[in-house]
């Protein structure tokens, strides 16, 4: 079975090098143009093992199809792409396309579902692999892997702990179904079907008087990245690592320093506190509470905005 990788960053890179260990014949790999001075270790991995390797910068751009034509493909295989893949190179393998997408469709369509899942306090997601059609993450269903989001469980723990490693193999095994003839095309249940936005600046803004759980969903979701962010004397803060503590500072107002140790510092919310151990204040990166403790002259009694 001839088998055309479309991907990108690390989980593209893993996903060949686990097709490449299991003996599956990949013939060619797209994945988008490198930074400047940066090569992929996607390409460099395709490359190292005589597999061609295609950048283009859309793959709606009319030379692409041509050349993938050119592959053979019998399968493709959509491993973390970002980029709209036209609906003719999804549909002309014989064996058609699979995706791997990072929650249990219909839940969380969209390019930011492990973002969306945490800031809804939600305790499971998972990962699922999908025949794509021309619809956003609305394909049939080929399997799904489900996971626990434990309380303190951030994007990044949620992603590079559980839904990384398990769609990797999640992918492997939808191989072995393709290649036995067993693999179901399950319709998605549009009534159940939620979209979120991307998880950008737009939504991550701290509101210090929504319920303490709330705040902290937010910041544990935008974890490591946008990061959540707030105003402190003028000057944007991005919150990251934190900790939720149910105790609220009475007589304090929200969003007002209550406490500040060696590591942290607490910050009042409506029914609980957040603990605040790194932050990146606007035009640097980031560094430990303490350090922004230092730097910015943070007392007891300031307040976030």
């Amino acid at each position: 079975m001839r088998i055309v990788l479309i991907g990108q960053a690390a989980f593209g890179e893993k996903v060949l090098e686990a097709l490449l260990n299991k003996g599956e014949n990949v013939v060619g790999v797209f994945c988008p143009p490198d930074p400047p001075g940066k090569p992929s270790a996607m390409k460099i991995l395709a490359e190292n093992k005589g597999i061609p390797v295609h950048q283009p910068n859309r793959m709606k751009d009319p030379e692409v199809f041509d050349i993938f034509v050119n592959l053979k493909p019998d399968l493709n295989i959509m491993a973390f792409v970002t980029d709209i893949v036209p609906q003719k190179i999804l549909d002309y393998p014989p064996l058609k396309t699979i995706q791997y997408h990072p929650s249990l469709l219909p839940k969380h369509r969209g390019g930011s579902a492990i973002h969306w899942a945490i800031i809804n306090g939600e305790t499971k997601t998972g990962l699922t692999i999908f025949w794509p059609d021309k619809g956003i993450d609305t394909g049939p269903i080929l399997l799904q892997k489900e996971v626990e989001i434990l309380p303190d469980d951030t994007t990044g723990t949620v992603y590079f702990n559980k839904l990384f490693p398990l769609g990797v193999e999640a992918i492997l095994e939808a191989v072995e179904m393709i290649k036995k003839g067993t693999a179901p095309r399950i319709p998605q249940d549009d009534s159940q079907a939620t979209y979120e936005p991307l998880c950008t600046d737009e939504v991550t803004l701290i509101d210090w008087s929504k319920p303490a759980q709330n705040v902290y969903n937010l910041i544990r979701g935008a974890n490591p990245s946008p990061g959540a962010w707030t105003h402190y004397k003028g000057i944007k803060i991005r919150i990251f690592d934190s900790s939720f503590e149910p105790s609220e500072q009475k007589g304090s107002s929200f969003g007002e320093v209550t406490f500040i140790d060696d590591e942290s510092f607490l910050i009042n919310c409506n029914g609980g506190s957040i603990r605040v151990k790194r932050v990146q204040p606007a035009g640097s990166g980031k560094i430990k509470a303490n350090e922004f403790v230092s730097q910015y002259g943070l007392s007891v009694g300031d307040k976030f905005q």
